[in-house]
């Protein structure tokens, strides 16, 4: 565990400091078993039978953390007096500060320099719970119990760390970590910290941005080598971008989708509600990664499985049928009286009776003639894999003050089936409260996972099979580091210490900083965007930009048939600003005319492109803080009304370009569909790859978008490009007229 935040996760002493919110604290230490010293900061009066002095001075000690409790004007010099005397780390509850404007901001930064290094938590906060040594910095009650091992929750929000604490799922938490403000302990650093913590099985986070882009990749690399797995609620998925809104690609992802291209990379998997988030944290710390996404579903009911088919077709996972000799198997034990599929439902003529659910359930987990076996002993000395990489039992309950004595023999066979054949076993509900804690606490002791309802197990599952993906294809080997944002004209990145929420969005520290002079963004003209693109080994159509009375020159130079196109107009297509197909010099002269006229009065000719098999969208943009956002997608006029794409993260590799390709809707016609030719699939790759050196290279680059790019059988050509570039206020960019040359 790093060692600067080691006294405040498990401190042998505490301070408390200020009136009632330290008194509650002081309870709720107390309440939760800490046994080293604790002692009380008050001018005024005793707090709850603490050793109180009346100032930091007077403390007995040197304590190993302190909670915070006073007024805003108050805390910055308490801070010092902590900070000076060696206190470990404090934790800063007042509000009052970056969160309220511009003086709360000032204030913000000098409690960060009262600190001087001593690690703060906060402000604006609610502070920290370790079940480890039962030490609460903490202004409230919780639900935690005490544990040895368990996970971690670190939340931006100390509402949502309460609610959590007091989430009743059967899933041991180790640390608590609210973090409010987040001006000098942030997300990154709380995430290094507990990933290397081996009291820790799992990490949860609820976030809003992360603070040091490179700091939590490094973090989630250590988790992925530990085999640890790190689950994330972010807000945000509504926000409107903030990127430039002259592309196509600005109206299709903006930053929440670099999150998630971020999240895939680190193997970090992502919720969307806590329900999701509790579970799928219980599913990997119980079963681990899993090694596929083959499953099995059983109940007794038609119903119930056919709700577990619905509701996992929005899933990546399978329900494999059974082989014909291990369905003979199952319906033996069924008396051949159940049509036997998956999901499958058993029927109740066997309900209650422990030997006969033992014998079911035990056919369907144990395809012992795959390992060579007497079905009489499937579980003596198999090596062969099980035939499904988890199975789910739905197991509705009776309420509280029911006799459920009848539900108990079919948990256990169950359990007994999963143990058996080595099969991840998950018990579900198809409510969350018809799974009461009885039966989470049975389901522990067989070694199964219980999760709260069907959504929530299947978004589970779905999540321990990507873990498992993941941690395959990572090999104990961290992904390269990424490309960070280019800089976009806004305010300089501060050092972390002084930064706030507001500054969720700005570049980090790893960002290149241009220059302390004003920014400015421009975009580029098609003709000057795709010289810069030619140059880079990008394949352009042949083209020059010229008056719109020398077009017909200038296809005379160019050759039949050509391509014209207004200048000064972005989305051309939406307001017919471009001709294509001009085989006749007057055709061109007259298109040359109308187009002139609705744009500057120039117009570009180039040579027509044929014989397309596909049209793609790639761009490259800037999204801090998280890096450079590379989408692939279905490109020309039906973009946007298509929406499909995929997402990356640079610097990528041709193996993860060719599988965001593979995942398009658009796939068919790439690899050639229904006998037509297929599309020149390493074109594409090396434009991909033109681009990401473009970009890396060229940091004053912050978008490119090339819409469409025509793939034919033999290239992929950009004929159509915007560029947004930055640089120092009052730089201009002079237009470049002449003709690009074919790379």
């Amino acid at each position: 565990m790093s060692e600067r935040l080691d006294r405040l996760l498990r401190p042998r002493s505490l301070a408390f400091i200020g009136g009632a919110a330290a008194e509650l604290a002081i309870e709720a230490s107390r309440s939760f078993g800490f046994t080293g010293e604790m002692w009380a900061v008050n001018p005024r009066h005793e707090l709850r039978g603490a050793s109180t002095v009346a100032s930091v001075a007077e403390l007995p000690g040197v304590a190993d953390a302190a909670f915070v409790a006073v007024a805003r004007d108050t805390a910055t010099e308490v801070v010092r007096e902590l900070a000076a005397a060696g206190t470990g780390a404090a934790v800063c509850y007042a509000s009052g500060f970056a969160e309220t404007g511009d003086t709360g901001a000032a204030a913000q930064r000098e409690l960060v320099e009262a600190a001087a290094g001593m690690p703060l938590v906060g402000p604006n906060c609610y502070g920290t719970l370790s079940a480890v040594t039962g030490a609460a910095l903490w202004p409230d009650v919780h639900g935690l119990a005490r544990c040895e091992r368990g996970v971690g929750f670190i939340s931006q929000s100390g509402n949502v760390a309460v609610n959590l604490t007091m989430a009743r799922r059967g899933l041991a938490v180790a640390h608590v970590l609210a973090l409010g403000n987040q001006a000098d302990v942030g997300l990154a650093e709380s995430l290094e910290t507990l990933v290397a913590d081996p009291a820790v099985t799992g990490v949860g986070l609820y976030l809003e941005a992360v603070d040091d882009i490179d700091r939590f990749a490094a973090a989630a690399g250590v988790a992925q080598q530990r085999g640890l797995p790190v689950v994330a609620l972010k807000l945000g998925a509504t926000e409107a971008s903030g990127a430039i809104a002259v592309t196509h690609t600005a109206s299709l992802v903006g930053s929440d989708t670099a999150y998630d291209a971020l999240f895939r990379r680190l193997g970090v998997r992502r919720v969307q509600t806590l329900p999701e988030l509790l579970d799928t944290l219980s599913m990997l710390v119980a079963t681990g990664p899993l090694r596929g996404n083959r499953l099995v579903s059983l109940s007794c009911s038609g119903g119930e499985a056919a709700l577990i088919a619905d509701r996992s077709r929005i899933r990546d996972l399978s329900f494999p049928a059974f082989s014909a000799e291990h369905r003979d198997r199952v319906s033996a034990a069924l008396d051949h009286r159940v049509a036997v599929t998956n999901p499958l439902d058993y029927h109740t003529f066997i309900w209650g009776d422990a030997a006969r659910l033992c014998d079911c359930f035990t056919a369907v987990l144990c395809d012992v003639h795959s390992a060579g076996e007497s079905p009489a002993e499937p579980s003596q000395g198999s090596t062969a894999d099980p035939p499904f990489d988890a199975a789910v039992l739905m197991l509705d309950l009776p309420a509280a003050g029911l006799d459920r004595s009848r539900w108990w023999p079919t948990l256990d066979a169950f359990g007994a089936a999963c143990a058996a054949s080595a099969t991840p076993g998950v018990v579900v509900a198809s409510m969350a409260e018809n799974l009461p804690d009885e039966a989470r606490v049975r389901a522990e002791q067989l070694g199964l996972c219980a999760c709260g309802d069907i959504d929530t197990a299947l978004a589970a599952l779905e999540a321990a099979a990507a873990f498992g993906q993941s941690l395959a294809a990572s090999a104990g080997t961290p992904p390269p580091p990424l490309l960070a944002p280019a800089h976009r004209a806004r305010r300089a990145s501060k050092p972390q210490s002084q930064r706030t929420d507001s500054d969720a969005d700005a570049p980090g520290p790893e960002a290149a900083v241009l220059s302390e002079t004003a920014l400015s963004e421009t975009v580029l003209t098609e003709h000057g965007a795709k010289q810069r693109l030619a140059a880079a080994g990008i394949w352009v159509p042949r083209g020059l930009l010229v008056p719109a009375d020398e077009a017909a020159a200038a296809a005379v130079e160019i050759g039949l048939p050509v391509v014209v196109k207004a200048t000064g107009v972005t989305h051309k297509s939406d307001v017919g600003a471009v001709a294509i197909g001009l085989s006749d010099l007057d055709e061109v002269a007259a298109a040359a005319v109308r187009l002139g006229a609705l744009g500057d009065g120039t117009v570009t000719v180039e040579e027509c492109v044929a014989d397309a098999v596909v049209e793609l969208l790639v761009s490259v943009r800037s999204e801090p803080p998280v890096g450079m956002l590379l989408t692939l997608g279905a490109g020309g006029t039906l973009v946007e009304m298509l929406d499909d794409t995929a997402v990356l993260l640079l610097p990528t590799d041709p193996a993860d370009v060719r599988s965001a390709l593979r995942g398009l809707r658009i796939w068919p016609l790439l690899a050639g569909h229904r006998g037509r030719p297929p599309a020149a699939l390493d074109a594409v790759i090396s434009l991909v790859s033109a681009l990401a050196t473009l970009v890396s290279t060229d940091r004053g680059i912050t978008e490119v978008e090339i819409n469409p790019v025509l793939v034919t059988r033999e290239s992929a050509v950009a004929v159509d490009a915007l560029m947004t570039v930055v640089q120092p206020g009052g730089t201009e960019i002079e237009p470049v007229h002449r003709r690009p040359d074919r790379p």
